[in-house]
């Protein structure tokens, strides 16, 4: 709860900057401190774990459901943020989003009753970087990471190069939605026998998607991206199911917590340096073009998969 209650303050002193023209360094001072925001995604992801540590296919469900619903939270953010923001004041977005934050963490929090009691450390215990086939894990976390950060920046500068930035949002929801649609399918299936090569496969199949949007973009019409969106999102929930399923089965009980932050925090740090590129190649290349990143970063996810070695 404190760290929430400080990543709340730094998106208020982030509006309060934008609001009184304060110089830009303050404006990456005050967003600093919106990295104390909590991994709900993996504590939930824990708690289901947890729940259902005795019931594999329980746990597929679960972990379906959960990517399902983060799916939904991506398809109704942008269109809800660019609504607020047009209909009552620029950072009526981040204002909501703040309180939301703050709201749902304070929900989830007290739901003790399905609370993970705390196991002890052992004293052999080793960190889950250290664990064989996680630290290859995670690297094919990082680019799905870049495939998302830099889909969603080069859409934008799509969009914009249009003249129709309003209509990113949307267009953007296409993506998350067909995700949604692909997990919740997913929850339904069997869970993996081999979840190693079930993962190749969906890494693969998302490869194989990302060309869509390149090759829409190259008719110059965002209808067309986004009619190719929708389908391009349907391998990202059955990824991130597999891959989370994965750690789960790598790391100890005891540890589970810690490596479902480092999974999420590979995502994270992969979606930065995803902005980070789509960004610079928006600027220097054709928009249409720069849609080569993701394609290259799944690309480059399918190999570090490839690479995967089961653990003894």
């Amino acid at each position: 709860m404190p760290a929430t209650a400080v990543a709340v303050l730094g998106s208020l002193a982030l509006l309060l900057c934008v609001r009184h023209d304060a110089p830009d360094w303050t404006l990456l001072a005050a967003y600093a401190a919106t990295a104390t925001t909590p991994n709900t995604g993996g504590m939930s992801r824990a708690r289901w774990a947890h729940l259902h540590r005795d019931d594999p296919a329980a746990r597929h469900t679960a972990n379906s459901f959960e990517q399902a619903v983060d799916e939904l939270c991506f398809m109704l953010g942008p269109v809800a943020a660019a609504f607020l923001c047009s209909a009552l004041f620029p950072e009526a977005g981040t204002l909501t989003g703040a309180v939301l934050l703050m709201t749902g963490v304070l929900v989830f929090a007290a739901q003790r009753a399905t609370e993970p009691p705390v196991a002890p450390r052992a004293k052999t215990a080793r960190s889950p970087l250290r664990l064989p086939g996680v630290p290859a894990l995670l690297t094919v976390f990082f680019a799905t990471g870049v495939v998302f950060g830099s889909m969603e920046i080069v859409t934008l500068a799509f969009a914009d190069g249009l003249g129709h930035s309003a209509a990113a949002g949307p267009v953007l929801a296409l993506q998350a939605a067909g995700s949604c649609v692909a997990g919740l399918l997913y929850g339904s299936a069997r869970p993996a026998a081999d979840p190693y090569r079930r993962l190749l496969v969906c890494v693969a199949a998302m490869t194989a998607l990302m060309f869509l949007p390149l090759l829409a973009a190259s008719t110059g019409s965002l209808v067309t991206v986004a009619g190719a969106l929708l389908p391009a999102g349907a391998a990202t929930a059955p990824t991130m199911v597999t891959g989370m399923a994965l750690v789960q089965r790598m790391v100890p009980e005891a540890q589970l917590n810690e490596g479902m932050t480092l999974a999420v925090t590979a995502i994270l740090g992969g979606m930065a340096a995803g902005s980070a590129t789509g960004g610079r190649l928006a600027e220097h290349l054709a928009p249409a073009s720069a849609y080569l990143a993701p394609v290259a970063a799944a690309g480059l996810a399918t190999v570090f998969c490839a690479a995967l070695r089961r653990p003894r």
